[in-house]
């Protein structure tokens, strides 16, 4: 059932705007006989006295159940809200649900069905969700500031946003200039088998260049970023790297994946003959790359494996990794990876992949090396491939509609450069988009509501029975210390902070390749100068008009960009139930990733440590199993979910919805019953559910679905919503879902 009550006959108006005489009027003729006046009492007969008192006894009994009922009904359901937002809000939900489900049946197909029906995939998408629809309305944001060049005051940082974009949208001179910059690019680097004969022993060069240079990580990746068990400094971290492909099992399995393997191959050696190779010189180097993809694939350890950030995390000396992996000349490779950063043998370097790296050195030496340079190289030409000319476009485009079955489509330019500035100069177009979308005050409101959020957390927390109070009580210390960064960094707002972050930021509006190479060079700069530097607490890793949200370990923070503080996740215009549906259980997911099975290994200050009593890490193992048997119980296109791999991502989700929902009941407990929508007839608390499941809505290709079983930490959407739900009591409660109902299984997984 949708509600547990039943409305009154009259409308709640009706009857509290009528009266007595309005219902029943004096003037009623209880006998009319034709031909005669009115009788009075004294003319009656006994019989029809006695009916006469019968029926004003009834009519008064009626007018009192009706008072009653109608008292009843407004202290229970404190009115409509009927104004523009209300209706306009109450209009999306209803338009989104199918109400020929049953949501104890299939919540997700209950609240998205409507809208599965009305949103088919636009051209070019693999998929479609609120998420993509509010980057899109962002993009349109940005698009506006970057083409308005006369806005006044502009900073220095603002206006090379602006030119980096001019240059992208300078189709005539990428057109001219054709496959020639990357040609170049490719000679500067050394040159490969592809276009002339190739016999050169200039492996560790080429590495380093393809690496500092290029920003590629051909074999492993190099970064700087927080020691995990100091979290008041920045280290050297070493790990495996990613494939052309998105996941290992595109090359492995190839029963179920033969025809993304074709045209992949297919895609390699149309690059190929666009950069002057033979058709046939270019099938047979790009065969032997992806031989030897498929090699790397064979030795790259699944994610699933990679969960325990304790079993990863090795500590050693920069010349121990010459032990490790002979292969690389690493002293010099870190020194051109990392300068002008000063290094000797003895820098510290934390390594996550210490079962690959000796692997991936025997791999490497046992290679042919004009294939290993072809590699290399190769890696460069897919970095820049949406850099170059159309045909480069276009090449890619039909690899991606086998890849993810996008439909081949005319999307506008401005859409990419839109989004590759975002990437460049995502901070200085981040103030522009501030400037022109957020309210101030809706930080204050973002930070309230998360105030609500960790302190219905850790209720949650004390209240569970397998952990012990030593453990519980520095969990709620954790959780107290959590730093909140939301709306966007304060530096940004300041122009002399700003232009000194993109001082070195070289930006002409005329040359989109050049441009690209700049940020390239000026990333490894920034990245390599954090080596000397503690960490910055308070330093963004997404700009402000990204639609996400993020959690990080080692800082113990969570960061809430401006672009997802509006709807249709949150609007102070709506009812707090759909606010905490929405905004609330994100900001709910991204405090229980502290309390994952990653984020719990690491204390309040960020320190990858044992902290919890190893009881209570057993009896966490226990409860999280549940959730693994669970998800992995879930199947997209008969293709079974993997629920070790999106372990994490399910607690969040888990977690977020239960501590959202806890803080809306907190919230009307101090404020009241809020006024219900129009037209749906559901309570808030019903509506806080269809709220958080509507935010999950969504379309793809069979294609991209694969794809995110394979390669994707987060459930699929379906899942995101009918494994939470399923899960939680306060949603079968509030939709009276019978014991044992799809929605309401006997066996719930819970932990927070």
């Amino acid at each position: 059932m949708m509600s547990t009550y039943k409305r009154a006959t009259l409308d709640e108006d009706e009857l509290l705007g009528s009266t007595v005489d309005e219902i029943y009027p004096t003037d009623m003729q209880v006998s009319v006989r034709r031909g005669r006046g009115p009788r009075c009492w004294a003319n009656q007969t006994q019989l029809e006295r006695r009916l006469l008192v019968l029926v004003c006894v009834l009519c008064f009994s009626l007018f009192i159940c009706i008072l009653t009922l109608g008292l009843y009904y407004r202290a229970a359901h404190p009115g409509l809200c009927l104004s523009e937002s209300c209706v306009k809000v109450a209009s999306g939900v209803l338009g989104a649900l199918d109400r020929s489900v049953d949501p104890c049946h299939d919540f997700y197909g209950f609240a998205c069905g409507g809208w599965m029906r009305s949103n088919p995939l636009p051209e070019g998408k693999s998929r479609w969700n609120p998420f993509s629809f509010l980057w899109e309305r962002n993009m349109a944001v940005m698009k506006q500031q970057l083409e308005n060049i006369s806005i006044p005051g502009l900073s220095e940082a603002e206006t090379k946003a602006q030119w980096y974009y001019q240059s992208c949208m300078n189709e005539s001179k990428i057109q001219e200039l054709g496959a020639q910059p990357l040609l170049e690019l490719i000679n500067q680097t050394g040159g490969w088998a592809l276009t002339e004969p190739w016999n050169k022993s200039n492996f560790q060069q080429v590495l380093r260049v393809v690496s500092a240079q290029h920003h590629t990580a051909p074999f492993f990746t190099v970064f700087v970023s927080t020691d995990p068990k100091s979290s008041n400094s920045n280290i050297i971290q070493v790990d495996q790297s990613g494939l052309g492909l998105p996941s290992r099992d595109y090359y492995l399995n190839k029963t179920a994946n033969q025809k993304y393997l074709d045209a992949y191959l297919g895609f390699l050696v149309e690059l190929g003959v666009l950069l002057g190779g033979s058709a046939e010189r270019s099938r047979s180097i790009m065969q032997e790359i992806v031989n030897f993809e498929t090699e790397l694939a064979n030795i790259t350890v699944p994610q699933e494996q990679r969960r325990d950030d304790e079993l990863l995390y090795h500590k050693i000396q920069a010349q121990e990794l010459q032990t490790l992996a002979p292969a690389v000349d690493w002293l010099p490779f870190l020194r051109d990876v990392l300068a002008p950063v000063e290094l000797n043998k003895t820098e510290p370097v934390v390594v996550y992949a210490k079962e690959y790296l000796p692997k991936v050195s025997h791999l490497i030496n046992s290679t042919d090396k004009s294939i290993l340079n072809n590699y290399m190289i190769m890696k460069v030409v897919q970095k820049m491939v949406s850099v170059l000319d159309q045909r480069f476009q276009d090449a890619r485009q039909s690899f991606f509609e086998v890849m993810y079955g996008t439909k081949k489509s005319c999307t506008p330019r401005w859409k990419l450069c839109v989004g590759d500035t975002d990437s460049a100069l995502g901070f200085a177009l981040g103030a522009m988009f501030v400037k022109a979308t957020f309210a101030e005050s809706s930080k204050t409101i973002a930070e309230d509501m998360v105030s609500q959020i960790k302190q219905a957390f850790e209720e949650s927390v004390q209240s569970v029975s397998w952990m012990d109070p030593d453990t519980k009580k520095a969990a709620k210390e954790k959780a107290d210390a959590i730093y909140n960064m939301i709306g966007y960094p304060k530096f940004i707002m300041e122009s002399k902070e700003l232009d000194k972050v993109f001082h070195e930021f070289e930006v002409v509006s005329d040359q989109y390749f050049r441009n690209v190479m700049q940020y390239y060079n000026f990333s490894a700069r920034v990245t390599a100068d954090q080596l000397r530097k503690a960490p910055n607490r308070e330093q963004w890793s997404m700009t402000p008009a990204t639609v996400n949200a993020y959690y990080t370990p080692t800082k113990n923070n969570m960061v809430f960009p401006a672009g997802i503080l509006q709807a249709p996740f949150y609007s102070s215009a709506w009812p707090q139930a759909i606010n905490f549906g929405g905004m609330g259980v994100v900001m709910g997911h991204e405090l229980t990733h502290a309390f994952d099975d990653q984020g719990r290994e690491y204390d309040k200050d960020g320190n990858l440590r044992s902290w919890w009593k190893n009881a209570s890490v057993e009896a966490f193992k226990k409860q999280t199993q549940c959730m693994v048997e669970q998800y992995s119980n879930y199947s997209i296109n008969h293709e079974p979910l993997n629920g070790k791999h999106t372990l994490g991502e399910n607690i969040a989700d888990n977690g977020g919805l239960k501590a959202a929902y806890e803080a809306y009941e907190s919230w009307i407990q101090k404020n009241g019953e809020e006024p219900l929508l129009p037209a749906i007839g559901m309570t808030n608390r019903q509506l806080f559910f269809v709220g958080f499941a509507q935010v999950w809505c969504s379309v793809r290709t069979p294609e991209s679905a694969h794809e995110g079983v394979m390669t994707d930490s987060h459930s699929p959407s379906r899942f995101r919503v009918i494994g939470t739900v399923s899960n939680s009591r306060q949603f079968s409660e509030v939709f009276s879902c019978p014991a044992g109902s799809p929605m309401n299984p006997h066996r719930k997984c819970e932990l927070w």
